[in-house]
């Protein structure tokens, strides 16, 4: 398991290279929040490892209230933690719901990015998108849509970075090996596997549009952030927290648990979304770029920091 232990990022498994959205945000709360507030807590990630009974008990939670690693805080599994960390507020609501845990036992704190240095797209007339989550989130839908847009769009291109290697779990993808051969031999598919963060965010920089069919359940998004915080247009179903993560300032369609309706509703939003930017192009890149501010001052690493400095004083 995984903590924050005296000011200090800690795994029970020291040999894990993982390096998914949870370890990012661990280093980002390390590397940047004053190191004297740590001192005096344990931050336990999903669930707790041995206790220090003379600091104050913390819980960071990541996962949905569904998944078993939060099971233990049904009933009054709850009492062992001084405050529960939520990542949204979609997620506290969740876990009230399905776990009973007290709303006045938690606190949201909103994910972190280092805000994506302002740039120019690419302009020589192709229109890039791109996906950078795991294969179980949609990616299927969003290849079977790509194969029918490229039929009648001849400019456009999709960058694909997305593997379970990035956590250390390369037996997960075994399951998408033949949707990974799929892509790889699509020639206007460009299939990258587990790259780097500082890799994903310069293709960032040069895609148009994140297009994410999302048949997950976010309890929020780090891949989305990251997105809008690189200008690019935001496509993406409605499920979980994507609204808020997003605060409706994306492109968004309802979601279906369907997957034949999902598809179509995918299409076709897509399908819009690419005429209206080949019809004006720099109206359409100018509304992203308006947007970037709020995006980079909402989720930036100034305000996650001093949103968990004011909690640690507080708790």
């Amino acid at each position: 398991m995984a903590s924050i232990l005296n000011g200090k990022f800690w795994r029970d498994d020291e040999t894990s290279t993982a390096m998914g959205g949870t370890e990012l945000l661990a280093h980002r709360l390390v590397d940047n929040v004053d190191p004297s507030l740590l001192e005096d807590v344990e931050i336990h990630i999903s669930r707790a490892t041995e206790k220090d009974e003379a600091k104050k008990q913390l819980l960071w939670v990541h996962d949905l209230a569904e998944d078993p690693a939060v099971e233990h805080l049904k009933g009054n599994g709850h009492e062992e933690n001084d405050k529960i960390i939520f990542v949204s507020h979609w997620q506290q609501q969740m876990y009230n719901k399905y776990l009973g845990v007290p709303m006045s036992k938690g606190v949201v704190i909103q994910n972190a990015i280092t805000p994506i240095e302002a740039h120019d797209k690419p302009n020589d007339g192709k229109i890039r998108l791109i996906y950078t989550s795991t294969p179980h989130r949609g990616l299927n839908i969003l290849y079977s849509v790509f194969k029918e847009l490229a039929k009648t769009h001849d400019d456009i291109e999709l960058d694909v970075y997305s593997s379970f290697k990035l956590y250390g779990w390369e037996q997960r993808d075994e399951p998408f090996k033949e949707l990974f051969k799929a892509l790889e031999e699509h020639p206007r598919i460009n299939y990258h596997g587990a790259v780097s963060n500082d890799e994903v965010r310069e293709a960032l920089k040069k895609a148009d549009i994140f297009a994410y069919p999302s048949t997950w359940q976010e309890t929020s998004c780090l891949s989305l952030i990251e997105a809008m915080s690189a200008s690019c247009l935001c496509l993406h179903s409605s499920l979980a927290a994507l609204p808020e993560t997003s605060m409706l300032g994306t492109y968004m369609y309802e979601y279906s648990e369907v997957p034949n309706e999902h598809a179509t509703k995918f299409f076709h939003n897509m399908n819009g979304l690419i005429n209206g930017y080949k019809q004006n192009r720099d109206v359409h890149t100018s509304l992203a770029k308006y947007k970037k501010p709020l995006v980079d001052s909402v989720y930036g690493i100034d305000r996650f920091k001093q949103t968990w400095e004011a909690f640690l004083k507080t708790c």
